[in-house]
Order: C-alpha cells, then structure tokens, then sequence
C-alpha cells in the first residue's frame, strides 16, 4: 500500500491554510508547508506564513529551514519533503502539503528526476558548434533518431530545448521521453484538494490582504532584508519582496511598489491557478468567503471516504 498523501492546492489568498489545519485536526494530520519563499528565517508577512495561533498545536514543517542569504533549489524542497512525509508517516499521522508552487509539490509527489548528472558543458559547447554550423535541422533530426516522441515536441528553433534533450540521452542512456514519463508516476498516493474562486473576488482578497501585510508591518520586514545586502539574493527575489527595491532606491513611490506587488500578486495567482488545472488531477471545490466554511465541510466529508 502506498503512502496517502493530502495535497491542498490552488492560488493565493484562497483559504488553503484554515482548510489545511481543519483536514489535519480531523485526520490526525501533520502539515508540510508547499510555499518556495516560507521556508526563509524572516519572510513572515510577505509570504503570508502560518503564526503559531493559526497553527493551533499541529506541527509544521518546510518552514523556518534557511538563512535569507542561502539558496533553496526545486532538489533541495524534493529531497526535504520526502523525508518528511516518511517521518510524519512513521509516527502514524497524515502528511498534508499545502502550498501554490506548482513544480515544488509537483517534483515532491512525483518521480521527478531532475537529471543533474545530465549537465555537460563540454558536450553543450560541441552542440552549440554543430548548431552553427550545421543549423538546428541536423540537430533536430539526430534527436528523432532516438526521441522521435521529444522531436515532435520541440521547434527545431528552440535551441535550448533540443540541445538539452540531446544531452540528457547522451549522458544518462535515457531520453527526455522516458524521464517524462516516470514523473508522471508517483511512490505515494496522493489526494489533491483544489480550492478556487471566481476571479473578482480572488482578485479583491488578494488586494485587500496586501493592504493588511503593509498594515502589519511588510515594508519594514522588506527593508531589514534590503538594509542587510540581501536585495540580490534568491529571498528577495520573490512577490511581496522584490517589488519594493526601487522605492528603497529612490526610483519609484511607494504607492507604486504597492500597485505593482498587487499586481505581480494576481498574475501570480493565474498563473498557480493554470498550472494546477493542467499538471495534476486536482479534486475542485468552489468557494466564497460566504460559502467557504460549509464547502470545507463537504470537502471533509469527502476526504474520509477518500481516506477509508
């Protein structure tokens, strides 16, 4: 029997956290935070991480784990939440991922290998020479002798693409066909809850939280990272972060960096929702802020059965 994985997904500001700790007192759950930012020491407000009174005594875990300064890859998140689930299943309990970073709950759940061994610059520079020699028709037409499948994916002018899918084959004996298809499968039996709202109101609570997070204190949190000489570094690179480097260097207002971290905010939150509607077979539950505490009742009710 695989492990039974929960999964609560879908955009910002939707509601995944209150659910979350709803399925996990009810469940006997444990919950991995799925958010690529919140695993950062001191990126509280902008990433909207869960306080200790929203937590009500469940444990979490993916949070707190990394210095602004250091990097954090879609490898390291994959590594680290496997051994959580396998410590949080070892104890008994219901590993509960919530989160809106797509490919990080994706390569966690899902044999996703991300081919590292595959990366040689020798090889790359030879390609990018038969390229410019040969034109990107040689190069497309030797990856349908092995990848027929991949060459029928790539435009033979996205040179990126079929340099690397050459590459991977020739280091690894395995083409970018079969690493495709082995991440489609996954060691654990995940069940992925869905929360989605209608655009309008999504948008306004996406507004109305970021008007709340400048009330709590977000531009002073941003500006001790900033004041720190972290502006460069992959912590502040993220939305609700990176949107107020030019008003700390003068370039714009700070009505302006708020506009636009609304903005960036509810693109982003399109974007979530596009990608879990295409990558993953996401159990959808339509709520309002008047509806959404029967709907997480059906959800629960739904989730024992799924649950057995």
């Amino acid at each position: 029997m695989k492990q039974k994985v929960i999964a609560i997904v879908g955009p910002t500001a939707v509601g995944k956290t209150k659910l979350s700790i709803e399925i996990a007192q009810q469940f006997n759950g444990e919950i991995i935070s799925g958010d690529s930012m919140q695993v950062y020491k001191g990126l509280d407000i902008g990433t909207a991480k869960v306080t200790a009174e929203e937590k009500q005594g469940i444990p979490h875990y993916m949070i707190d784990i990394k210095e602004p300064s250091q990097d954090f890859s879609v490898a390291d998140f994959q590594r680290n939440v496997k051994g959580y689930i396998a410590t949080i299943s070892e104890k008994g309990c219901i590993p509960i991922i919530v989160g809106g970073s797509g490919l990080y709950i994706q390569s966690a759940l899902f044999n996703y290998n991300f081919s590292n061994e595959a990366r040689d610059s020798v090889r790359t520079a030879q390609l990018e020479r038969d390229l410019d020699k040969f034109g990107s028709m040689y190069l497309h037409n030797h990856l349908s002798q092995f990848d027929p499948d991949q060459a029928a994916k790539i435009h033979p002018n996205n040179h990126r693409r079929l340099i690397r899918a050459i590459e991977i084959y020739e280091t690894t004996g395995k083409t970018m066909s079969e690493y495709q298809v082995e991440q489609k499968n996954s060691p654990y039996d995940p069940i992925f809850i869905g929360l989605e709202m209608e655009r309008k109101l999504l948008y306004s609570r996406i507004n109305n939280r970021i008007d709340q997070m400048m009330q709590d204190g977000l531009l002073d949190e941003v500006y001790q990272l900033y004041s720190n000489g972290l502006k460069n570094h992959q912590s502040m690179r993220g939305i609700g972060y990176k949107e107020f480097i030019p008003y700390f260097q003068g370039e714009i207002e700070l009505k302006e960096a708020v506009d636009a971290l609304k903005q960036n905010s509810r693109r982003f939150a399109k974007r979530q929702y596009t990608w879990f509607k295409n990558k993953m077979d996401v159990n959808w539950y339509s709520v309002t802020p008047n509806t959404i505490d029967e709907k997480f009742q059906t959800i629960l009710a739904n989730l024992a059965g799924m649950l057995g």
